[in-house]
């Protein structure tokens, strides 16, 4: 579709740059004894509230696509509905439609992959994440694919399992596993097929990996999948017991790699013939696999001999590279995002964050698009992560992309500057809670440098968050909303996101001020109609395919 054109409108918006400051993974709690954010030292967040312009906004469930309610935002779909400026359906939605409907078993993609097992006999693998966290996959999905492989004549089917803990509760692998098991021992008693579990591990060890921070991670998952090589067990359960035995306290997502073996040997390495799908279909943990599988020169890992097999994705996970080449549902066709239209309006802007969410800034910001609009008006800064556990340093990179903002506003006249603080969501993740607060208060403090030289500029400082983590760090009675406690009487950490709202802050200069106020007539806004808001702080008059601005003038 052709994208509408920005008009300028005199005396709007603000005369400085435009900062966009996402706090990721920090959101609006109870205030209670779990909520990170509430036992945190914020007076930069605390200043916010008392002299600028601030409400809350929806970040999860059908506010950014997700198929219910129920469903937790996250990073990639809150971006996605940030800079896209209305919401699309997602992932989760799209491939639960597709499955329900049919369309993904109709496909051509899936037939023929099926075709291959049931005219060679040849394996069929499934690789991917084992949860309900609905964030980068569901078991329903995996498990309607091992069903309707069963109905297509599928004789051998492996999976590939990589165990969560991050999304759902930290010691929930067995939960996931066992339900899976079931499936695959229902099909083998009905049928006399061969389906089981071939190996698994760890979603931080093994293989999902994202934007190239350790591609060891992805050597370990090729070893243990494709090679069939790892610590041996009889099922995944010998060795989730085994594991947590060894290391007392081990989080589902720190679990080491294994394989599954009998008589000595791995049940199912991926050998040449198979056909294989990553049944993921959130893409940034996915890519590296992928081009492992397709890519002809590889230098991030030795490989060794790769399989010749027939390779899918769930979706498409990059619609850049086109990768994977092969993919079992088509993706939302995300267009007209505002960094396309503010460069087309001749805009400079400026993206940075660490390296741990510069996608989200970049990528999924732009609708799923990996480069710039234009080159000559846009510059994209990733300052490198420290290396997890996040934890150990849960200030992270806040400080030196506070500091690098403000050297290239002195630099630059940029219009609009989107930063990410990666603390509150990756350091949430780890379910430790001490450090959680020492991430809230990184932030914090990173934002205190930002304030006033923005407003000397005569510029607009919007602070929010992309989903809530930091929060809610404990899990909950779900019909009393008590925090669960172990024997002991320490809190359960809960290390998902949560479903939350989350803070807008919309600090202004003086003078501008008392120009603009809430619309009134907005009930219930969430992160689709902040493109809008921060292109009529930019001086434009958003366009009608985007939800509309959270601001207006004063009456």
């Amino acid at each position: 579709m052709s994208c509408p054109k920005l008009r300028k409108v005199a005396d709007l918006g603000v005369k400085g740059p435009v900062v966009v400051a996402i706090m990721d993974g920090v959101g609006i709690g109870r205030g209670d004894e779990a909520d990170a954010v509430a036992q945190a030292r914020t007076p930069t967040l605390a200043r916010l509230a008392s002299t600028s312009l601030c409400t809350k906004l929806a970040a999860h469930g059908r506010a950014v696509g997700m198929p219910s309610d129920d469903d937790m935002g996250n990073s990639e779909v809150g971006h996605n509905a940030i800079g896209a400026g209305r919401v699309f359906d997602q992932g989760a939605k799209l491939v639960a439609a597709a499955i329900d409907s049919g369309a993904l078993f109709r496909g051509a993609v899936w037939r023929d992959l099926v075709s291959v097992c049931v005219q060679s006999g040849a394996p069929l693998h499934l690789i991917g994440l084992v949860s309900d966290g609905n964030v980068h996959s569901h078991i329903d999905h995996v498990l309607a694919l091992i069903r309707e492989a069963d109905r297509a004549g599928v004789n051998t089917l492996f999976v590939h399992a990589l165990l969560d803990g991050r999304d759902v509760p930290k010691t929930s692998a067995l939960t996931y596993v066992d339900a899976l098991e079931a499936v695959l021992a229902e099909v083998r008693q009905k049928s006399a097929r061969d389906y089981r579990v071939a190996s698994g591990g760890g979603r931080m060890v093994i293989t999902m990996d994202r934007y190239e921070a350790d591609w060891s991670m992805v050597a370990r998952g090729w070893q243990t999948h494709v090679r069939g090589e790892g610590r041996p067990f009889p099922s995944a359960r010998a060795a989730i017991e085994t594991f947590r035995t060894e290391q007392p306290g081990i989080n589902d997502q720190d679990l080491p790699p294994f394989v599954i073996a009998s008589a000595g040997r791995a049940v199912g390495p991926i050998c040449d013939g198979a056909a294989v799908i990553a049944f993921n279909f959130r893409g940034d943990r996915m890519l590296e696999l992928v081009r492992a599988f397709e890519d002809d020169a590889l230098t991030a890992f030795d490989r060794g001999t790769r399989p010749n097999v027939r390779f899918a994705g769930m979706t498409l996970y990059d619609g850049d590279t086109q990768r994977p080449r092969r993919y079992l549902v088509a993706p939302p066709e995300i267009t007209c995002t505002l960094g396309e239209l503010l460069a087309d309006a001749g805009v400079a802007q400026l993206a940075i964050s660490e390296t741990q969410k510069f996608g989200h800034v970049t990528y999924f910001w732009n609708g799923n698009r990996s480069g710039t609009f234009s080159d000559a008006l846009e510059k994209y800064v990733e300052v490198p992560s420290y290396a997890p556990p996040f934890d150990a340093r849960p200030e992270m990179r806040a400080p030196e992309i506070a500091a690098t903002v403000l050297r290239e506003l002195a630099a630059r006249p940029y219009g609009l500057v989107r930063m990410n603080f990666a603390n509150g969501d990756m350091v949430g993740h780890t379910g430790n809670f001490a450090a959680t607060v020492k991430a809230v208060e990184a932030v914090d403090a990173a934002l205190a440098t930002l304030v006033d030289p923005i407003m000397a500029a005569g510029g607009a400082l919007v602070v929010t968050a992309d989903h809530g983590n930091a929060d809610e760090m404990a899990e909950r009675d779900k019909k009393t909303g008590a925090i669960l406690r172990d024997k002991a009487g320490a809190m359960i950490p809960k290390t998902s996101h949560s479903l939350n709202a989350v803070p807008l802050y919309v600090a202004l200069p003086e003078a501008a001020r008392e120009l603009y106020e809430w619309d009134p007539a907005l009930r219930a806004p969430g992160l689709g109609h902040l493109a809008s808001t921060l292109a009529f702080l930019l001086g434009f008059t958003p366009p009608d395919l985007y939800l509309p601005s959270l601001l207006r003038r004063r009456c």
